[in-house]
């Protein structure tokens, strides 16, 4: 296979985009329902679906970002207004913002680690979904993903956690691509 594959190409060239950079139009409606069916595509031992979604758009990304920003205040009560609007305005960089819920939980034939790892496998599937459809895209966890107040705050139950949010946007700037790990550091054969 090929750069000429266009699997291939578009694994090649996936990279995250600082959701800073990232613009509007988000995806539409129908675009969001194909993004969402193909990230719940993955790996399901059971057919659990151990994850769900959360989708923030418009004034959503800012209720969320009032109930992030709360509480940061609590826990710093002497920040400066500045840190609190930056903290307000987490969620609203880019237009679309899907929070991928992990609603792992113990079970007498599917361990938990498995159904972790299908959350993570909807994520990436998420990502590639909206790579796909020419976003730009990048997978975010930041403190509040493990703050149990914000989960609340935000709908979880308490015993589900955020595996992360992904960030849906056009990009406004080309980004450089990383370094990758070198194969023979990470590869080996039994």
């Amino acid at each position: 296979m090929t750069d000429t594959d266009p699997t291939i190409a578009l694994l090649r060239r996936r990279r995250s985009v600082p959701p800073m950079t990232m613009t509007g139009p988000g995806p539409t409606a129908d675009e969001m329902d194909t993004i969402l069916s193909l990230a719940a595509r993955v790996p399901d031992h059971g057919k659990l679906a151990p994850w769900r979604f959360i989708v923030f758009e418009g004034e959503g990304r800012a209720r969320a970002g009032e109930a992030i920003a709360g509480v940061f205040a609590a826990d710093n009560p002497d920040a400066p207004a500045k840190r609190i609007e930056l903290e307000k305005g987490r969620l609203g960089h880019a237009p679309t913002v899907v929070a991928v819920v992990s609603r792992a939980a113990p079970h007498v034939k599917i361990p938990e680690w498995e159904q972790l790892m299908s959350a993570g496998a909807a994520s990436m599937n998420l990502i590639v979904a909206a790579n796909a459809l020419g976003f730009a895209t990048a997978w975010l966890t930041e403190w509040y993903s493990y703050d149990a107040r914000v989960a609340a705050a935000l709908g979880l139950q308490p015993h589900e956690k955020l595996a992360g949010f992904v960030h849906i946007g056009r990009p406004t700037v080309a980004v450089e691509d990383r370094v990758r790990p070198v194969l023979a550091d990470v590869v080996s054969r039994f």
